[in-house]
């Protein structure tokens, strides 16, 4: 299990997107992307609830130090 600097989670309800602050290289691609959900001026800097769950799988799917990743929720996670 890893603790919460390792890996911080950003939920929507369908899916959850990962990212890991120690592998990101800060590329931009992300903002650039989906500047609706990553907003690194902002608190939190990630809203998935701005966009699509499949935008932001595409988008993740682009992430090259893979520091963003996605985890697909439960039925019992996304009504919990």
């Amino acid at each position: 299990m890893k603790n919460q600097t390792d890996t911080i989670e950003y939920p929507n309800g369908e899916i959850t997107i990962l990212w890991k602050p120690k592998t990101c290289i800060h590329s931009g691609i992300c903002v650039k992307t989906l500047p609706q959900v990553y907003d690194p001026k902002a608190r939190p800097w990630i809203r998935p609830e701005n966009a699509t769950s499949q935008q932001i799988i595409d988008q993740v799917a682009k992430c090259p130090s893979g520091a963003l990743s996605i985890k697909e929720n439960t039925r019992n996670e996304a009504t919990a």
